[in-house]
């Protein structure tokens, strides 16, 4: 799936600490929801199996972070931090009015997010599924880094911001792509505000929220997944291993020839694989 246009996925927003959050959903609102909470992108990264996860019974709500994506906002270095995030995250499940436990997705940062909602927030989270996520000491990786330094920030221009998400998001594919995906993917940091908020988020991508996460997901016993595009060179496959062979509950299955946005490479893979863990009540 390479287009929007050929999703009945639906757009929605809901107010959250006074300011529109936005999110895309499909399915039956009665069906059990799947939060899925994006990175360095943002929900369009879940579109190609957003109709899939509703064709199995399920409620996809792929949210956007405060100040990325469609949501309202500006985000700063401090409320960029993962444990912030996860809070804001917190209060868009009060907002929604989700019932818990809940199930909860995360994609690079997001996955980040996704730890720390399951080891330190009000949400109680039922299952947890991490594709291609942060862990550890994995990230940020040098592009991300960088932009630790306010200089560096300051000096950044929107068409340098804007070359430099599609040399990512190139490589985060792992295919080909033509002019108009590129260019729907990219739209939203066409916004100054949202540019500025994405290199907020990029200051405050630290490791040590996924390090300190580490002695609470070995004492849980919360069913784990993590998908994996095996073909990943931003967060290598090596970091998903370590974690399942640390962590009780947890399995990982690996994409074939996929990259870091499996759902883009193998869209019916990761669904099939998503589906089955949050429909499967055995594990």
């Amino acid at each position: 799936m390479r287009s929007s246009s050929i999703s009945s996925a639906r757009r929605s927003h809901v107010e959250v600490e006074g300011l529109s959050a936005s999110y895309l959903t499909a399915g039956s609102p009665d069906a059990p929801a799947v939060l899925l909470v994006h990175g360095t992108y943002w929900s369009r990264v879940w579109l190609p199996i957003l109709d899939g996860l509703a064709a199995s019974g399920l409620r996809p709500i792929a949210v956007d972070l405060p100040g990325l994506g469609r949501s309202a906002g500006e985000l700063t270095p401090a409320t960029a931090a993962v444990p912030a995030l996860a809070g804001w995250v917190s209060r868009f499940v009060e907002a929604l009015g989700l019932p818990e436990p809940l199930n909860v997705v995360g994609h690079d940062i997001g996955g980040a997010i996704a730890q720390c909602l399951l080891v330190g927030s009000d949400v109680e989270v039922g299952r947890l599924a991490l594709v291609n996520s942060v862990t550890y000491d994995s990230w940020p990786v040098p592009a991300v880094a960088r932009f630790r330094d306010p200089a560096v920030r300051a000096a950044v221009t929107q068409d340098e911001l804007l070359d430099s998400r599609r040399t990512a998001l190139t490589k985060a594919l792992g295919r080909p792509a033509d002019e108009q995906e590129i260019a729907e993917y990219l739209d939203p940091w066409t916004d100054p505000r949202v540019g500025r908020s994405w290199l907020c988020l990029a200051a405050a991508a630290d490791s040590r929220y996924t390090m300190e996460a580490v002695p609470a997901l070995t004492a849980s016993s919360v069913p784990k997944l993590l998908v994996w595009g095996e073909a990943d060179s931003f967060q290598p496959i090596a970091y998903a291993e370590r974690f399942v062979a640390e962590m009780p509950e947890s399995r990982l299955v690996g994409i074939p020839d996929a990259g870091h946005i499996p759902m883009e490479n193998a869209p019916e893979a990761v669904t099939e694989t998503l589906t089955g863990f949050f429909t499967d009540r055995t594990r």
